[in-house]
């Protein structure tokens, strides 16, 4: 059972919710849609930077590059998603502007 029906059952069913019952629930159905949007963000860039036989080195190096980076804030995605609470990721770079 998904978490949005077991959401949905608990919300309508007339009793009201202990703040951690409805916290656990919350954070179920956070961890499935952002599974699901990960997911489908991966498939949609795992087409986007394959190699062409029109792409040179250097066109193919930027793309996985870039590939690369959308993987990380993919994987940031996930990790925020299934955090009990929910955090950004620290900066990579230690620019201060």
């Amino acid at each position: 059972m998904s978490a949005y029906s077991i959401l949905h059952r608990a919300l309508t069913r007339g009793r009201p919710l202990r703040p951690a019952e409805a916290e656990q629930l919350l954070a179920a159905l956070r961890a499935e849609n952002g599974a699901e949007f990960a997911d489908l963000l991966e498939r949609g860039l795992s087409d986007r930077f394959r190699r062409t036989d029109a792409d040179t080195n250097a066109a193919f190096r930027k793309k996985r590059a870039t590939y690369g980076a959308s993987m990380r804030v993919i994987s940031a995605l996930r990790a925020l998603a299934q955090a009990p609470r929910p955090t950004l990721p620290t900066q990579r770079n230690r620019s201060t502007s």
